[in-house]
């Protein structure tokens, strides 16, 4: 007797960001948000504050955050010093290029950078969410036991979200269009399926990290489609890093 089919597994919930939301992309930030069938509270935006905003740049970040995005921390100046060590070199070349100022900076100058990240968004009288990111998901040389005493409680890495309150990492997937070779091209496109995959099987949220200049790199016709099919967005919250059966049993009486 032939074994029934399976039932179809569930359209993974995801996170949805768009980075280095700077002075020099408002126009292809803008465009993404045309482009995203989303909530405001569900797509989160990473703010570079180093960078030289002008009051109509800040009048458009104060307008995104009154319409409900939600503004997290994403490095200082996005950029950093040619890189010294090993390790710092393999990454730029293949991950980063010349964006993760961390790997340039030792832990207390990580830590520095972190605070005047967030003390940025209160001087500018904006509201920056819990989230930082840093850089290319690269934190550094900085400890974990560290991020404890910082104005964000959770951290961002490739490996999935770290709440630095609760002292727990939560390995999430990453989805991302960043292709601008066809070594890269290749590269994700196997990587997003798997991750895809792996969100659907375990019910963990997926995240889905969009650049400014995706939409005109070889990944550009898979950022709509890919948000579009997703089942829900969720903003970065702690709830919303629990697996779908965590968040049942949640709802059970005692």
């Amino acid at each position: 007797m032939p074994a029934a089919p399976s039932e179809p597994l569930p359209a993974p919930r995801a996170l949805v960001s768009i980075h280095d939301v700077m002075p020099e992309t408002r126009q292809q930030v803008s465009q993404i948000l045309a482009l995203l069938p989303q909530t405001p509270q569900s797509v989160t935006l990473l703010v570079v504050p180093g960078r030289d905003w002008q009051t109509a740049d800040l009048d458009w970040l104060h307008q995104l955050q009154q319409q409900g995005y939600p503004l997290a921390g994403h490095g200082w100046l996005h950029r950093c010093e040619p890189p010294i060590s090993l390790y710092h070199r393999l990454h730029s070349l293949l991950l980063s290029r010349r964006v993760a100022e961390h790997l340039s900076l030792s832990a207390s100058g990580i830590e520095a950078l972190i605070r005047n990240c967030h003390q940025w968004f209160v001087d500018q009288g904006l509201q920056p969410c819990e989230l930082y990111v840093p850089p290319a998901w690269a934190m550094g040389a900085i400890h974990r036991g560290q991020l404890a005493d910082m104005p964000f409680r959770l951290f961002e890495t490739l490996s999935g979200v770290y709440d630095a309150q609760a002292q727990k990492m939560h390995p999430l997937p990453l989805l991302g269009f960043e292709a601008d070779t066809s070594l890269r091209e290749w590269l994700l496109r196997g990587f997003n399926h798997l991750n895809w995959r792996r969100a659907c099987h375990t019910g963990q949220p997926l995240r889905i990290g969009i650049h400014p200049d995706d939409l005109k790199l070889r990944l550009s016709d898979r950022v709509a489609p890919m948000v579009e099919a997703v089942g829900e967005s969720l903003p970065y919250t702690s709830a919303a890093l629990l697996p779908r059966s965590m968040i049942a049993s949640l709802d059970k009486p005692l």
